[in-house]
């Protein structure tokens, strides 16, 4: 069986944010609207149900990790790409090539303390994190280590 792999996910909290995230009456979301070809394939060629998630405040303040979460259901066909009334519409995608991928998640729990951007960047352990040097991607793929470090930070 293969070992669970680690992402953090990017969301500005006004537009979708971790409270949103645990308090979804079913228990768990859509991760939908990702419109990028990076973290459209991590999506659907990478991520498998368990993987764990670090939930990242964007566009915040202070920029920080604020929760973790975990892959509920692998990835699947975007189809709000195909809706023209729909936000993520993109006139592209079609049934054949929907073009889009998304993923089911479940909020786990709150950090106790947010890890900030700042303190990634002043832990020496966590000088590699693919966060540090493409911080406009939405999703990045995160070591075993860095997990355990960002975790380790929060309590």
């Amino acid at each position: 069986m293969p070992e669970n792999r680690y992402w953090l996910f990017k969301s500005e909290p006004n537009a979708y944010s971790f409270d949103d995230l645990m308090n979804e009456p079913d228990g768990w979301a859509e991760w939908d609207g990702v419109r990028n070809y990076q973290a459209r394939n991590s999506m659907r060629d990478d991520m498998k149900v368990g993987d764990g998630i670090l939930f990242y405040h964007s566009n915040a303040k202070p920029l920080s990790i604020v929760g973790v979460a975990s892959v509920v259901r692998e990835g699947y066909d975007d189809f709000h790409g195909l809706d023209p009334g729909d936000v993520h519409y993109d006139p592209k995608a079609t049934q054949e090539n929907p073009i889009w991928c998304m993923v089911d998640i479940k909020g786990e729990a709150e950090l106790s303390s947010p890890v900030t951007l700042a303190q990634i960047k002043a832990t020496p352990a966590l000088e590699n994190c693919s966060l540090l040097p493409r911080p406009r991607i939405s999703i990045h793929p995160i070591t075993k280590e860095e997990w355990d470090i960002i975790l380790a930070i929060g309590e």
